[in-house]
């Protein structure tokens, strides 16, 4: 039998702008709330953050204290609705005396299946839906996370867990664009903005959300509305290497995590090229 650790660092998910399903991976609800790692050994129960920090939650330390399970270390979320608190517990690292981290992602939720859970525990469960992120979205969820079927429990950072945040989406006048480099073909990202109180405000650059027809397609109608300076009329964090600037002909439907403190747009993707003549940020 293996001696209880101290502290296994928890597994971290990769953020992803790609929106995707497929046999290899399932799909679990993303919490808005705060991490929790319980450590059960004999009587006594621990909680702590992500980072190590104990935390002091009673009712989910009464919960796991009557779990069947002499030695358990169960990760999960925890939240607040009602006055209360809820423990949504989506993996298991520990079982009496064996570490269950390299077993593959299926049997470790086997394995969490088996113990009883009450009040305020909950299990995560599958979301059985061909696109859960338009779950996610229409149901007000911070968004969703992908975990690859088969995988093991990574003490890192990891692919294997990928989580899509629900997005906010606005559209914008495009301003400019940078080169290509490496394999890229037609352009590198698009140069977006806004109009605010008489100015054309920069809200940052969009590089992902294109297949090749599209770059090709776009570089060859921005060619043609190239202009010799920049629009912005108020460009903090403007780039300048590699940029063409363009007449604001052009409006774009864009996908973004939320706003920056500087003003910019936080992970943004494109979602489609829009009519500018159904569009108040062109006018």
């Amino acid at each position: 039998m293996n001696s209880f650790p101290e502290w296994l660092v928890p597994m971290a998910a990769t953020l992803t702008q790609e929106r995707f399903s497929g046999p290899e991976w399932i799909f679990e609800r993303k919490f808005d709330g705060i991490r929790l790692l319980a450590y059960k050994q004999g009587d006594e129960v621990q909680l702590f953050s992500r980072n190590h920090l104990p935390q002091n939650l009673p009712a989910v330390q009464r919960a796991i204290e009557q779990l069947p399970p002499r030695e358990l270390i169960l990760d999960g979320e925890i939240t607040w609705r009602d006055g209360g608190v809820a423990y949504h517990v989506f993996d298991i690292m520990w079982l009496d005396g064996r570490n269950v981290t390299e077993l593959p992602l299926e049997e470790r939720q086997s394995l969490l299946a088996q113990l009883p859970f009450r009040e305020p525990l909950h299990r995560v469960t599958v979301i059985d839906e061909p696109s859960p992120w338009e779950r996610a979205q229409r149901e007000g969820w911070e968004g969703v996370i992908a975990k690859r079927r088969g995988s093991t429990y990574e003490h890192r950072r990891s692919k294997q867990w990928l989580k899509m945040k629900c997005e906010l989406a606005e559209n914008f006048v495009v301003g400019g664009f940078t080169d290509p480099q490496g394999k890229r073909v037609g352009l590198g990202a698009l140069l977006i903005g806004y109009h605010k109180d008489g100015d054309f405000v920069f809200a940052g650059r969009i590089g992902t959300g294109f297949d090749t027809k599209l770059l090709l397609d776009l570089r060859a109608e921005l060619d043609q509305l190239e202009i010799p300076k920049a629009p912005f009329t108020k460009a903090t964090g403007l780039p300048r290497l590699r940029a063409h600037w363009v007449a604001q002909k052009i409006v774009v439907k864009v996908g973004f995590i939320e706003w920056t403190t500087h003003g910019k747009l936080r992970h943004p993707r494109l979602l489609a090229v829009v009519d500018p003549a159904t569009d108040d940020h062109a006018s």
